[in-house]
């Protein structure tokens, strides 16, 4: 079953047991996850960075830019999140998914190296959060 409706829940650490139907926005550890909205069950993260995904809240709902293109699950939904509402995106091809990826990932580096104190930096290495995020109290 589709998901229409997305709410919003502000929390510190993600729950273990996700709902289907809310986004979980964790303000600090930047990031967002919900189940993906075709009703595959699979666990989305939308990290939030100018580089990455940014959200408005409007006091009730949430917006989320870009879409989302969950490519690498069998469903390959792709969707936008506007004020709460999953309003569904048209089928990517291979092609265009893998230029997608190729011009996010420049644009990724780009913006690390614009704030490199050193340009001779890249990418810092990933911060593990993963294992505080999940199976904590809600």
């Amino acid at each position: 079953m589709t998901i229409e409706r997305l709410e919003p829940a502000f929390v510190d650490f993600i729950p273990s047991d996700l709902e289907p139907g809310t986004l979980y926005v964790s303000l600090t550890y930047r990031t967002t996850i919900h189940l993906c909205a075709s009703g595959c069950g699979n666990k989305v993260v939308l990290p939030l960075s100018p580089a990455e995904w940014q959200f408005t809240f409007d006091g009730q709902s949430i917006s989320m830019s870009p879409s989302v293109g969950n490519w690498e699950y069998p469903c390959k939904a792709h969707y936008w999140i506007r004020k709460g509402r999953v309003e569904w995106a048209g089928p990517w091809s291979h092609e265009r998914i893998e230029a997608g990826r190729a011009r996010d990932e420049l644009e990724l580096d780009a913006y690390f190296v614009e704030r490199a104190p050193d340009e001779s930096q890249t990418r810092p290495a990933p911060i593990p959060f993963w294992s505080r995020l999940f199976n904590r109290r809600k």
